[in-house]
């Protein structure tokens, strides 16, 4: 008795699939594209000429990261056009920290069955990310594995590389007691915290879809927003005032990453007044009994980034910021009378 023939196809994997995918997402990879790329989607490698001749000493700054539990919201919803903004987000909003400019992005796309339609989307967003971020996106892998992800499901992982001048890379080593803080409004939840939010919120299509008055929106548009990108904002900022520390409030909230730039001996003082009141946080921390300590070292609270100038450059920074579109807000100071990041 013969035995039934087996390929890759039937095995759950869709070579023509992937060739089909690369052909349809040329056009958003082309959209970003920036004068220093040589090398064209579907390469083994992405090429990148770093213009040397515009730095003394150039340094490299990396960042990798992903979109986490708030993928769940978008496979339940059925809405992949917004997460790819998500994923460049995490990268390049790290990597600003250190005052460097974003310059070319990767992307690693995993899937249970391969759905070229649903690779278009998802890389879509990140191009629109990339474009946000003034970045070329110059490569990437897309990994069908069945058996591992149910056909329904997908993961993101991202990677950015930027440059700053050796002498201007931003540390917080110069923070001193009395300098100010200064935060950027978020535009939500950005993508962190979603284990706990989906804990509270059910993630169903019915309680995702529900209107909700307070948010003047439906719970699954609110907590599919897309991370905010500040690139443009802060190379701005950097480039007119004297920046002495800079914090992406990602995983860990305000709490543990702003208390990342802090020198020993030093801390910051938060006033929870100055918060921006964003409804989605008053209702995690109401229906599911979340405590102030436990949403402030978990969520942003509103606000996305923290710039720490000298209390000499405070109406500075903040006009520029406003000039640039932001909303600045004054949230507290450096204090040598607290340790870590305190909330009064």
């Amino acid at each position: 008795m013969l035995k039934k023939s087996l390929d890759y196809k039937k095995a759950g994997v869709d070579i023509d699939a992937a060739s089909q995918s690369v052909e349809m997402i040329k056009k958003w990879v082309n959209l970003t594209k920036r004068a220093e790329v040589l090398s064209d989607i579907g390469s083994f490698g992405g090429l990148f000429a770093l213009d040397i001749s515009k730095y003394r000493e150039p340094v490299l700054v990396s960042g990798a990261d992903g979109v986490g539990t708030k993928l769940r919201m978008a496979q339940i919803l059925d809405i992949h056009d917004t997460v790819g903004i998500d994923l460049v987000a995490m990268c390049v909003n790290d990597i600003l920290a250190s005052g460097a400019e974003p310059l070319f992005f990767l992307d690693y796309i995993a899937l249970g069955k391969l759905n070229p339609y649903l690779v278009e989307l998802l890389v879509k967003g990140v191009s629109d990310g990339c474009r946000q971020a003034r970045c070329a996106l110059i490569g990437g892998e897309t990994a069908e594995m069945p058996g591992f992800y149910t056909e329904d499901e997908y993961d993101l992982a991202g990677f950015a590389v930027g440059v700053v001048e050796k002498k201007e890379i931003i540390t917080g080593a110069d923070i001193q007691r009395g300098d100010v803080l200064i935060g950027l409004p978020s535009s939500g939840l950005h993508s962190n915290g979603y284990s706990l939010v989906r804990k509270i919120f059910p993630p169903t299509q019915y309680q995702l879809g529900d209107y909700r008055e307070e948010l003047k929106k439906t719970l699954g548009e609110e907590l599919l927003t897309p991370t905010r990108i500040y690139v443009d904002t802060i190379l701005d900022l950097i480039k007119n005032v004297e920046v002495k520390g800079l914090a992406n409030i990602t995983g860990g909230g305000i709490v543990e990453n702003l208390a990342r730039i802090i020198p020993s001996g030093l801390g910051a003082s938060i006033d929870k007044k100055t918060m921006p009141d964003a409804a989605i946080f008053k209702m995690i921390m109401e229906l599911g009994n979340v405590n102030q300590q436990e949403m402030y070292r978990t969520f942003n609270m509103g606000i996305g980034y923290i710039i720490v100038v000298d209390q000499l450059y405070q109406d500075k920074a903040v006009k520029r910021l406003i000039k640039k579109g932001e909303c600045p807000i004054i949230i507290g100071r450096i204090d040598d009378q607290v340790s870590g990041v305190k909330i009064q």
